[in-house]
């Protein structure tokens, strides 16, 4: 391939998305979402102020693996699916498919990577100034997954505009993908749940977190920042996982504590979860307490204790806000 004929058809794409102002836009939806979540993110908590970079990043993560699928589709399914007389032009020129296909690519790609670039780096200089920089180096981990999933969704809009030659039936699969693997996927893998006893349903979910590039991601970050300290577990299982019983003996004892119990099944977190999180979590699922059909569990089921936020509510007090971090 020809790296020359590669890159000079990549920066003709990134100007032009520039040109078109998509980069300018999709980077002031990415600002204005970072500096809103940050805002406003613990208002429910009768708090308004700019959060630090853990929150933020924390808060922000359902909404841009809604938003980020959708940017890259729709960018890709314009690009790749441009006009008949832009592309014969193109065509024209001593270059292969390939070598369009690529620069194309890698150009949507820098596109997508300068808008989030611009507006995730102005916000995040903003939250830094109002709320200092504690909790910073998670933000760019976050940055990078969205700019991973991105790619994964840009290479699905290159597979379906090589499918559909027409722009409205691109735009039709396009969209189609995305309500599947954001909205549909998760809600058909628990449906396909019920028809399977429990063991084998909790392989099979296992499983389906790597048929879903939405999934994967979400659950990397939530590794990668620090915030897997929470789970919905069984009896048994948070009795095993507790224990360090089958079928989680390779992991030890697990430090848990309780915050909510269903009757059949329990909200349990780590010891190190914030207690102003657990109070915070506690409080909110509690005010639906009837439609959810949740209770406060007593101290000592299965041998644990009771998170400290979840004592604090069950106490009755008001906590305040730390500083955000």
């Amino acid at each position: 391939m020809d790296t020359h004929a590669i890159t000079t058809i990549a920066r003709q794409e990134l100007v032009i998305n520039i040109r078109n102002r998509w980069t300018l836009v999709f980077a002031g939806v990415f600002g204005v979402l970072v500096l809103a979540i940050s805002y406003f993110g613990l208002v429910t908590g009768g708090t308004v102020g700019f959060q630090g970079f853990a929150r933020t990043s924390a808060s922000l993560l359902n909404l841009v693996l809604y938003i980020v699928p959708l940017v890259a589709l729709t960018m890709g399914t314009l690009s790749f699916t441009s006009e008949k007389s832009a592309s014969e032009l193109l065509f024209s020129q001593p270059v292969t498919r390939g070598e369009i296909l690529l620069g194309k690519f890698l150009g949507l790609f820098a596109s997508i990577f300068a808008a989030m670039l611009l507006g995730f780096g102005l916000a995040g200089i903003i939250i830094a100034a109002r709320a200092g920089a504690d909790g910073a180096l998670r933000y760019p981990v976050f940055i990078g997954f969205s700019l991973l999933l991105a790619l994964i969704f840009l290479s699905l809009s290159a597979f379906i505009s090589a499918l559909c030659r027409r722009k409205s039936k691109a735009f039709g699969v396009a969209l189609c993908a995305w309500c599947f693997f954001v909205l549909f996927y998760d809600l058909v893998v628990i449906g396909a749940t019920f028809l399977l006893k429990e063991r084998t349903a909790n392989a099979f979910i296992f499983g389906s977190l790597f048929g879903n590039p939405v999934d994967m991601v979400r659950v990397a970050s939530l590794l990668k920042t620090d915030q897997g300290k929470l789970a919905v577990l069984s009896y048994a299982d948070a009795d095993a996982m507790f224990k360090g019983q089958p079928p989680f003996d390779e992991f030890a004892p697990m430090p848990l504590e309780l915050m909510i119990d269903s009757g059949s099944y329990l909200l349990v977190a780590r010891r190190d979860l914030p207690l102003h999180h657990g109070y915070l979590i506690v409080a909110t699922l509690m005010e639906e307490a009837g439609a959810l059909r949740v209770d406060m569990p007593p101290e000592g089921k299965f041998g644990m204790g009771v998170h400290a936020g979840a004592k604090s509510y069950m106490r009755g007090e008001r906590l305040e806000m730390p500083p955000a971090s």
